[in-house]
Formats: C-alpha cells, structure tokens, sequence
C-alpha cells in the first residue's frame, strides 16, 4: 500500500507542475511524511525531487533565461545550502514533549514543529487568492532567490515563492517553465548535498525499491504533463494540496505523524 500511494502521488504531482503553480515536492513530502520520519522524508522527497527536476531540465532547461537563472538561482543554491544545514540542526534536537493519544505515544520535535508549521504557511498560500496574484519587480530577483532557496533547502517547499518572483520577469510561458525546473534542480543538487550524509548513515534502512519506484513514476508523469503542457489555474486541485498540507501540518506539529 505504500508503494502504491507513493508512486501514485509521485506520478500524479510530477504532471500536475506542469499545469499549476505548486510543485511535485508540495505533495510528494506530506505522502512520505506519513509513513517516515519528517527528516528522512525531506530528504527523500528532495531525491526525488532531483533527479526528477534532471529529467524536466532535459526536456524543457534549453528555455531557460539565463540572466534570470543567474539573480535567481545562484542566491538560491547558496540558500538552500544554508536552509538544509538548519533542517539536520533540528533533526538532532531531542523532543520537547509527549503525551499518550488513541493507544500510541504522540512526540513533538523541533523539527517536525518547523516542517509542520510551515505546511500550514504553505497550505495558506495555496489557497490565497491574493497571493496567487502576487507578482514582486525583477529587481527582487536575488532576494527571492535567497527565500525560495532557504525554505526548499529547509522543507522542500519552494514553488510557491519562486512563481511570485518569477512572474514579473518578462519570460515566456515556455521560459519560464524552463528557468524554474532549471532554478529547481540548482536548490535540489545544494540540499541534496548536505542531506546525503543524513541518507548514508540511514542506507541500510531506506526502502530502495519504494525510492525507484518514486522517481519512475515522477518520470512519468513529467513526460506526460510536458506532452500537454498547457496553463491552468485548477483551483480545485490547489484546495484539495491546501487540505492535505494542512493535514499532515497540524500531525507533525502535534506529534502523532
């Protein structure tokens, strides 16, 4: 059953980035967070992510901007970095409290409040029709560069900022696809850097087949959502994401996920 809702969700959100303004790694982190610790499921959901974001930019990076690439994404490589980092700081600070809940011991972490809390800020986001309208001057480039880096590197939760920014930078649809699978896969090679040492000392416990499993079928649904590449709003999908983030928000930050 788990690789099943993995895959499915891998499949379904790697299609849907195509089509609206959230990213495979807004749903892909909720499923893996309900069946692994919120640490490993950054992290896998960030290898995921990676090399999912290496099949898009072979398919579509050849439009990239790269002026905007550069203020964009190299603040937010460095960022990422720095967000990653803050993430293992907080995988290793012991639990604050705990309290028995329907027959199991639920435990609050620091982390699982961070990466919690900011499943709520997001599944707001998602929902906001102001923020959907958001659109901030090019000259705001690098520094949106440093806050979408910083929160994907941190929770892997980045398109939404990143859309705000990019915007208003005068580029094409297809350029602008490009430039943020492209501004992507530089946040994911950072954190996926600094997670790798977190992913080492768990090797002999990661589910290998339910990982490949993932990214073949993220793969898919990239090649299929690039095949029908057209913009739409899907309102309904977002509050469905919105729903589910908040779910899995209020479990993490409430200790029973």
């Amino acid at each position: 059953m788990t690789l099943i809702i993995i895959c499915l969700v891998a499949f379904l959100a790697s299609g849907l980035t195509f089509f609206s303004g959230f990213g495979l790694g807004t749903l892909l982190l909720p499923a893996f967070a309900l069946f692994f610790p919120v640490e490993h499921a950054v992290a896998l959901t960030g290898v995921v992510h990676f090399l999912n974001g290496l099949f898009k930019l072979g398919l579509v990076g050849r439009k990239a901007d790269k002026g905007v690439l550069i203020r964009f994404g190299v603040p937010a490589f460095a960022a990422s970095f720095a967000g990653a980092l803050v993430l293992t700081q907080l995988a290793d600070v012991p639990p604050i409290a705990s309290y028995p809940i329907l027959g199991k011991l639920a435990v609050v972490t620091p982390v699982k409040l961070a990466i919690g809390g900011l499943l709520l800020v997001f599944a707001g986001l998602e929902v906001s029709a102001r923020f959907g309208k958001v659109a901030l001057p090019p000259r705001y480039l690098p520094v949106g560069g440093v806050l979408s880096g910083f929160f994907g590197g941190l929770a892997g939760m980045q398109g939404a900022l990143r859309s705000a920014f990019l915007v208003r930078a005068g580029l094409t649809k297809e350029a602008f696809i490009g430039t943020s699978v492209a501004i992507a896969a530089l946040i994911d090679l950072s954190r996926i850097g600094v997670y790798s040492a977190e992913l080492r000392s768990q090797a002999h416990e990661l589910d290998y087949g339910l990982l490949a499993g993932a990214v073949l079928s993220a793969f898919a649904g990239a090649f299929l959502g690039n095949r029908y590449l057209t913009k739409l709003t899907m309102r309904h999908v977002q509050r469905i994401v919105a729903a589910l983030l908040g779910v899995v928000g209020l479990g993490l930050i409430l200790g029973v996920l």
